[in-house]
């Protein structure tokens, strides 16, 4: 396909008499949409409150909601990523493929590494600390080394099983790799088509457009940016909630003070303090500069375990699990008849719902920074780039995880034990290996900044959506709900303690995704109709031009 003339990109945009913030009001210094800012404050406000007031009530609730939100629809979250992957790859495949987001003449604005940075700094940062050397070894041997099969070892292994070390990594993978990254770039092609080609703002309402056309200016647009708002929130608290949770147990782990809820929530605000610095800083001097920084020490701390660790089983091990993790995907995908059932919705369930909750923040940070790029190019890096890291990842941390337990070496000898599990998995590893200290300290840094960089670049995601689009709204604005993070992070960690603070957020983060999973498979729908009308004029218009 040759690309169009300067002249007649304009007229691909979608003709519409709405304009960016044409339904903002101001008030107090701030430049917000009515009625989607009141509203989501409002929610979040309130949530909040009543979590921290009435703790044990708001556990319950939360706890009844996931329950019957997994009995009912754990089929829907299972099948939602195998269907938005297989979109992917026909849209990549497809003629649709070529089109450049922007138009034809539209330049990427970053470089590929930062591009890259970014994307794996706002996306799983916090995740791949947590879990890097605890999730395969909790699958390899059950939670605490002494599992009932069905609840802590996918598909009934026996723990400790060559079965099990295979599922270890074949399972972590599933989680990490391409499932999530496609929810993810599915819903960042969507708002970058339809922002950066069709002059539509950024909001999720926009990639409704082929569908609803000047009603997403109306009730319908509004509800659809509120959902996307409250899924945000839960998806980011839970994932603030986990890092500081971490951050808690590495520093006490170190230092020998204990990892109670304060020290978790102080950290949380800490890290909140830090990221208002951060926006106010911009995107150049917040997310861009913190994104490279995380690259840099993430890749020195990778490459470190690499070479102190057993770098032969490192090497060997990460063909093979790349091997394992196909073979074994349809067996992992299917939600039939699974004996394993309770696992899979404390696991597999709880990851479809966290990524799905966190797409419209990961999806619109991603569709702000790749404009200029072609369909394909952009599936080839979003998907592709994530993916290779989170191998080369899961492999270096929990092949070393699980060669010190069942070498009898160091803390993690026979299992991630009962003192911190998940949490305290990472440092338990570090110790035994040289530099044990410095390299733990590193590890509290570079957790630390990960979550600073997501609650920094959520901000500017919740922010963009509750100002009608603008992506130049004041400052504060971003502080504010930077500050709505933090504290809805604490307030599920507060209303956790009577039964599980890991739990409590699960639940707020599988209950607020539910809804957003309905929209996000429309999403597709409407992109591509979008897009092939793009495509048929196009055509069109070369047919047209005379020839040269």
């Amino acid at each position: 396909m040759s690309e169009l003339p300067t002249s007649e990109i304009n007229d691909l945009e979608y003709e519409t008499e709405y304009e960016i913030g044409q339904d903002n009001v101001e008030v107090m210094g701030l430049d917000v949409h009515n009625p989607v800012f009141f509203l989501a404050a409002s929610l979040v406000v309130l949530f909040s409150a009543l979590t921290l007031i009435f703790p044990d009530t708001a556990s319950s609730v939360l706890s009844s909601a996931k329950a019957g939100t997994l009995n009912s629809f754990d089929w829907l979250f299972a099948v939602t990523p195998v269907l938005i992957f297989a979109f992917c790859m026909a849209l990549c495949l497809s003629p649709l493929g070529r089109i450049r987001l922007g138009g034809p003449e539209a330049i990427p604005e970053f470089r590929m590494l930062s591009w890259i940075a970014m994307l794996f700094a706002a996306g799983v940062g916090v995740g791949f600390m947590f879990y890097g050397a605890g999730e395969p070894l909790s699958y390899f041997y059950g939670a605490y080394g002494y599992a009932t099969p069905a609840y802590d070892v996918p598909l009934n292994a026996v723990p400790g099983s060559a079965e099990a070390e295979r599922l270890a990594f074949s399972v972590t993978i599933f989680h990490w790799g391409l499932a999530p990254w496609a929810i993810y770039a599915i819903v960042g092609l969507a708002l970058g088509y339809f922002a950066h080609s069709k002059g539509l703002p950024l909001s999720i309402r926009s990639a409704f457009y082929p569908l609803l056309g000047e009603r997403i200016w109306g009730w319908p647009g509004h509800l659809i940016d509120l959902m996307a708002v409250v899924s945000t929130v839960f998806g980011l608290a839970t994932t603030i909630g986990i890092g500081g949770t971490q951050a808690a147990a590495g520093i006490a782990y170190v230092t020998g003070i204990e990892a109670g809820l304060w020290l978790q929530i102080a950290l949380i605000l800490t890290m909140t303090a830090l990221a208002v610095v951060s926006v106010l800083r911009g995107l150049d001097g917040g997310v861009k500069l913190l994104s490279n920084i995380n690259m840099t020490i993430a890749f020195g701390l990778l490459l470190f375990v690499m070479i102190a660790g057993p770098s032969l089983m490192i090497v060997t091990g990460l063909g093979q699990n790349l091997i394992a993790y196909f073979a074994d995907m349809p067996a992992l995908t299917n939600w039939m008849g699974r004996e394993d059932k309770v696992w899979f919705h404390d696991w597999t369930i709880f990851y479809w719902a966290w990524w799905i909750s966190w797409s419209p923040f990961v999806g619109m940070f991603i569709a702000r920074i790749s404009k200029g790029r072609t369909v394909r190019q952009y599936f080839a890096v979003v998907l592709l780039a994530p993916f290779t890291i989170c191998a080369i990842w899961f492999t270096t941390f929990g092949e070393t995880a699980i060669f010190q337990a069942t070498n009898d070496i160091g803390a993690l000898a026979g299992g991630l034990g009962e003192s911190g599990g998940s949490a305290t998995a990472l440092f338990k590893m570090l110790e035994a290996l040289p530099f044990g200290m410095v390299t733990s300290i590193i590890a509290i840094v570079l957790l630390i900044v990960f979550i600073v960089t997501s609650a920094d670049s959520g901000a500017l995601v919740i922010d963009t959506i509750t100002s009608g689009g603008k992506t130049d709204a004041p400052v504060i604005q971003r502080v504010f709900w930077a500050c709505m993070i933090g504290i809805t992070a604490s307030a599920l960690l507060y209303g956790g303690t009577s039964t599980s603070a890991l739990y409590t957020l699960q639940a707020g983060t599988i209950t607020a995704a539910l809804p957003f999973t309905v929209i996000l498979l429309a999403c597709c729908v409407s992109l591509y109709l979008g897009m092939r009308e793009e495509h048929r004029t196009m055509q069109a218009v070369q047919e047209a031009a005379p020839a040269e």
